[in-house]
């Protein structure tokens, strides 16, 4: 490794590694829970009773589905009806999907069947070295069945363009369909890659997927699984790009990445509660519970057991508090930041941007407005943010849409409807759904440190202002 390729800051490059050991949501919060642990946080599980265990300064985590994940801390001279400081974000990302019948060939080719997971630049995805990671549903030899996460570390897949030779006006327009020209090739049809006549023929269980996809496919992933290829029941498996994230740029300023939306913000949040319980303060704080909240499905809408829409912060909000006053005076008290990737300004296309709100890559954390509450954030929101913002030194920026524009949003919306306060911030990205995204390698830090101040300094803030 250069002496270039090793500088850069501390915190981008733990962004990277996190990002390269997450190609899926499973695996982000995998790797977001194996850093709580190191940071001393316990798991707990939804389905225990594991209010009467709380203690002052405890550090707690759990996850639902292995896709969604919530950790909170504990301060000194907690009670029910105190507030939670909460940092939202999202851990899913546009990206192909293998379906649940996947086999096909034609014209000689073994191809894998997709579907489309949320709002991909697809075009971007032609042309890449595609692998695929996720998870697997195995029975075990007691006859029971349990979830592992697998990740395929060498190319396997790869989505053609059409010579420009048979199509002369793709370099002017490139256009396709997603269903019919957009179908991965994973091989060459050959008779060793395929089940024998008799293999396909014996009768199958119901809950066998042995028939719809390609045998040498479940044998690759039998394979780094060290199982059989039978004992696969079921599969949730991502296609992702094999190019790891990178630094880049002259000085090392940018960070060419895969899932920059939103794996960036849920690191950040992660590092700085992971941070926070290790620092003086987090003994001797009083007032609120931390908390970060780490979502699934935000890029369809997160209408899901594990996305924002679920019960998973009301429920968190219900059994600190479990009476009605309590759980009013809770929400009352809370402040939520909804951390999300913004836009940068592009310098190919600086028109896209309204001309007082152009963001730059590394310039600060972004907060976002919206007066249609595309964003949920409002002059309280946005002071508060602010001042926690000036605590560690750092610079704000602000993002408003053109008029003549619509307005993307994220998880922050729909959980103010819990009634807590709620703001929409974010850094500032180029490329926002492409497969390989543009973000600063500063801004990593400048994320960590205002989740830090929300979390060392929130309820001191909040005390300081009235709102009727």
């Amino acid at each position: 490794m250069t002496m270039m390729q090793q500088s850069g800051p501390e915190a981008a490059h733990k962004l990277l590694d996190f990002v390269n050991a997450s190609p899926t949501p499973f695996h982000a919060v995998q790797a977001a829970s194996a850093r709580l642990e190191k940071a001393g946080f316990q798991k707990i599980r939804e389905q225990d009773d594991w209010e009467k265990s709380l203690r002052p300064s405890g550090k707690y985590y759990f996850t639902r589905n292995q896709s969604a994940l919530l950790a909170f801390t504990i301060p000194q001279k907690w009670q029910p009806g105190a507030g939670v400081s909460i940092v939202a974000t999202h851990v899913d990302s546009p990206n192909l999907r293998v379906r649940p019948v996947s086999k096909r060939t034609k014209a000689g080719y073994l191809q894998v069947g997709v579907e489309t997971y949320g709002g991909g630049i697809w075009h971007s995805w032609f042309d890449r070295d595609l692998s695929l990671a996720g998870r697997v549903v195995l029975a075990d030899k007691s006859g029971n069945f349990h979830s592992r996460l697998v990740k395929i570390d060498k190319p396997l897949l790869r989505i053609p363009t059409l010579a420009i030779h048979l199509d002369r006006g793709a370099a002017d327009t490139f256009k396709f369909n997603t269903e019919t020209e957009f179908v991965p090739i994973a091989g060459l049809v050959e008779s060793q890659l395929n089940a024998s006549p008799s293999e396909s023929q014996a009768p199958k269980s119901a809950s066998s997927i042995q028939d719809n996809h390609h045998s040498a496919l479940l044998a690759l992933l039998a394979d780094h699984l060290s199982v059989a290829p039978e004992t696969i029941h079921d599969f949730e498996i991502h296609l992702y790009d094999t190019q790891p994230a990178v630094l880049g740029g002259l000085n090392n300023e940018f960070i060419f990445a895969p899932r920059m939306d939103n794996q960036f913000s849920s690191f950040a949040a992660v590092e700085a509660i992971s941070t926070f319980v290790a620092s003086s303060s987090f003994t001797a704080l009083e007032g609120n519970v931390n908390c970060i909240a780490l979502f699934n499905h935000e890029e369809i809408g997160s209408v899901s057991t594990s996305g924002a829409e679920s019960s998973l912060i009301p429920s968190l909000l219900q059994r600190l508090s479990p009476t009605p006053a309590a759980y009013a005076q809770s929400v009352a008290r809370s402040f939520l930041v909804s951390a999300d990737m913004g836009h940068a300004i592009h310098p190919n296309y600086s028109s896209k941007h309204e001309d007082n709100h152009a963001p730059l890559v590394n310039g600060g954390v972004v907060i976002k407005t919206n007066a249609k509450q595309r964003y949920a954030s409002d002059a309280i929101g946005t002071f508060l943010v602010k001042k926690l913002i000036e605590k560690k030194g750092g610079k704000v920026q602000e993002f408003e849409v053109r008029n003549d524009m619509p307005c993307g949003s994220t998880v922050g919306p729909m959980l103010s409807k819990i009634g807590v306060r709620t703001v929409d911030v974010g850094c500032a990205m180029l490329s926002m759904h492409s497969i390989r995204e543009t973000a600063g390698s500063e801004d990593v830090q400048n994320a960590i440190d205002l989740f830090s101040s929300l979390f060392e300094g929130f309820a001191e803030l909040d005390r300081a202002l009235t709102v009727e």
